[in-house]
């Protein structure tokens, strides 16, 4: 896969960018590509849903935590608000991908 900057999104990698690797390397058309990106989204989406851990070996793992509520403060105003407890995704890399980036 030939994955190249682009200057209109400022060096970051786009779903169109990868629907656009994907179209030249696979020899599918242009609405396949994106579908495929799409679906595969999709499928990660769905994955956090029901198991609330996704794992791409080699990659990493994408994994719903919980946060408590907390006390926070409006940086305009400085008034002390109460933040909601929510539900985050947090991105764990793999120790391959760890090893490649830190080359």
């Amino acid at each position: 896969m030939v994955i190249t900057d682009n200057e209109k999104t400022h060096g970051c990698l786009t779903k169109a960018d990868l629907a656009d690797d994907i179209y030249e390397t696979l020899s599918v058309d242009k609405n396949k590509a994106s579908q495929i990106v799409e679906d595969w989204i999709e499928l990660i989406k769905v994955g956090l849903e029901k198991d609330g851990k996704v794992m791409l070996s080699g990659f990493g793992v994408f994994e719903v935590k919980g946060k408590k509520a907390r006390l926070g403060r409006n940086p305009q105003t400085k008034e002390r608000i109460t933040l909601s407890a929510r539900k985050v995704v947090k991105f764990k890399p793999s120790q391959l991908l760890r090893d490649q980036l830190n080359k």
